[in-house]
């Protein structure tokens, strides 16, 4: 006899006091609706400086269904997502933030997709509530990670997500310390599909991801599905000497047949600290890119437990999760 369908919803949490009742009140009824179960969510605290912990534990306390991971402190956004992934036990799992930006009531179409088939349904964004500045920034940059990709990576996908149990397993064993999951989760394979959703404002309080945390999270992506910028550097150089080489013959030629030569003591500044800029730039490139291979190096935990509520980790070691 089949066990019944069990849904996991992995939110990760930092300073979220103001939106977490609602958030709780409309995902439980939303669990609540779907056949199968018992269903579970499990609230990642990432090192929160507000009352975010008191009232998951609070919320805990009175319902079984949650599991409440109190990270030791912040380690960020990717690093809540994947210990939020590591204690889920249900045959799928639904990736969501805690900010109602991305509407618990979508669940129930996830469910759906994944009951024909799918192992990875993920939200696209129809539309989007935020300012100007920040859409046009998340629409060139999906599709320039898109175009630079060796990699099917699709265009307006968030985090929002649902996964079923053997994509989540093929994650688990991905050792990336600097994780961009939106990608991992298309590197993966399996049969996939996207579902138009319109994103929400936020409910309450204000956005974590700042700007430099956005340009980290961009630079994450970049530099782990594509090579193409350490490319970029051969042919600049390339570029560079044929230039080069272009003015030398034209150096040659005039002083040969026109009597004369080139001079243009501003031309040889501005094409002196031109190629010094190019250079740093691409040194700061392959930088980012040594860096990374430092870090992955150094296999220090993704992040570390300080205590959890609810139900025990049915997947290994209660506490770390150590990038292998």
């Amino acid at each position: 006899m089949s066990l019944p369908f069990r849904l996991s919803v992995a939110v990760p949490l930092y300073n979220e006091e103001k939106v977490l009742p609602e958030f709780l009140r409309r995902t439980r009824s939303v669990i609540d609706s779907l056949a199968g179960g018992p269903h579970e969510m499990v609230l990642v605290d990432d090192g929160s400086a507000d009352r975010t912990l008191a009232i998951l534990e609070e919320a805990a306390a009175a319902d079984p269904r949650l599991v409440v991971v109190a990270l030791s402190r912040n380690f960020g956004h990717q690093a809540a997502l994947t210990a939020a992934l590591d204690h889920c036990s249900g045959d799928a799992v639904v990736l969501m933030d805690a900010d109602l930006q991305d509407a618990p009531e979508a669940i129930p179409l996830f469910v759906e997709k994944f009951q024909q088939g799918y192992d990875v349904v993920y939200a696209t964004r129809a539309s989007r509530k935020e300012a100007w500045w920040l859409k046009l920034s998340y629409f060139l940059f999906y599709r320039l990670l898109a175009m630079l990709s060796e990699l099917s990576l699709p265009v307006d996908a968030g985090d929002f997500a649902l996964l079923s149990r053997r994509v989540v397993e093929q994650l688990r064993r991905l050792p990336e310390h600097h994780r961009y999951l939106r990608g991992l989760r298309s590197w993966v394979g399996f049969r996939q599909i996207g579902i138009p959703i319109e994103r929400a404002e936020r409910h309450a309080g204000k956005s974590k991801y700042s700007l430099r945390k956005l340009m980290e999270l961009a630079s994450d992506g970049i530099f782990a599905f594509s090579i193409v910028p350490l490319r970029a550097a051969i042919l600049a150089g390339l570029l560079a000497t044929a230039l080069s080489v272009i003015f030398a013959l034209y150096a040659v030629y005039a002083r040969l047949f026109l009597n004369r030569s080139p001079q243009g003591f501003t031309a040889l500044v501005v094409l002196i600290t031109f190629l010094s800029g190019i250079l740093l730039f691409f040194l700061g490139i392959i930088g980012e890119y040594v860096g990374r291979l430092y870090e992955e190096v150094k296999a220090r935990p993704l992040y570390i437990v300080g205590k959890t509520v609810g139900w025990p980790n049915p997947h290994g070691e209660q506490g770390t999760r150590r990038a292998r």
